[in-house]
């Protein structure tokens, strides 16, 4: 059975992007480069949902977080219209809850499977953030990037001697890809939705 989480992102980012485009009817605000709020550094902190299961994370993964993101340029790589670069990074903490039942695959290991209890990952995104003034109160913005990743597990029981799962910890980098929205309350306050890969996350930005 597909995974229907994919789904879901798709439908919330196609839900966020028909809001914007009707907002921004009548709008020309992404016709004038520059038109958009000027700040030193835009704090976000923001409630995050895993959904992937990392490594051997159990359930989907819920936490806090917060991104801070530079501006590097007020004009982006279309001179045209109004966009601007960031440099994104934050971290992101998120507790994963159950129990999974994981088989080591090994041809020398034929046992049965072994459980993983709860587990605590710390994210750590740096990412490349083009936005998007699209409207006077929206704008939009895409994230590829990098996340380093460390989970930690409550236990592990049943894992063969030489197996991932025999160590309580692990550590490794990923690619991050994300795309959201922000809805501008006003030129230093703004609701901010993103989706993507490895997180979800809804928070507020402060510029």
């Amino acid at each position: 059975m597909r995974d229907p989480r994919g789904a879901i992102s798709a439908l919330l980012f196609s839900a966020a992007a028909v809001v914007c485009a009707r907002s921004a009817k009548g709008d020309d605000t992404i016709k004038h480069p520059g038109d958009h709020p000027k700040y030193a550094v835009e704090i976000e902190p923001h409630g995050v949902w895993g959904w992937t299961h990392y490594n051997y994370a159990p359930g989907d993964g819920f936490g806090l977080g917060a991104r801070f993101s530079i501006p590097v340029t007020d004009d982006g790589f279309v001179k045209s219209i109004n966009n601007s670069v960031a440099i994104s990074f934050g971290v992101d903490w998120l507790h994963y809850s159950g129990t999974n039942c994981y088989y080591y695959f090994d041809p020398r290991f034929r046992g049965p499977c072994y459980y993983v209890g709860d587990a605590n990952y710390l994210f750590l995104p740096v990412a490349m953030q083009w936005n998007f003034f699209v409207a006077q109160h929206w704008s939009v913005f895409a994230e590829p990037g990098l996340v380093i990743y460390h989970g930690f597990f409550d236990y592990c029981n049943g894992a063969p001697p030489g197996s991932p799962c025999a160590n309580p910890t692990t550590t490794g980098v990923d690619f991050a890809f994300y795309a959201g929205g922000r809805y501008h309350f006003s030129d230093h306050v703004a609701l901010t939705l993103r989706v993507g890969y490895p997180t979800f996350s809804l928070g507020v930005s402060f510029m």
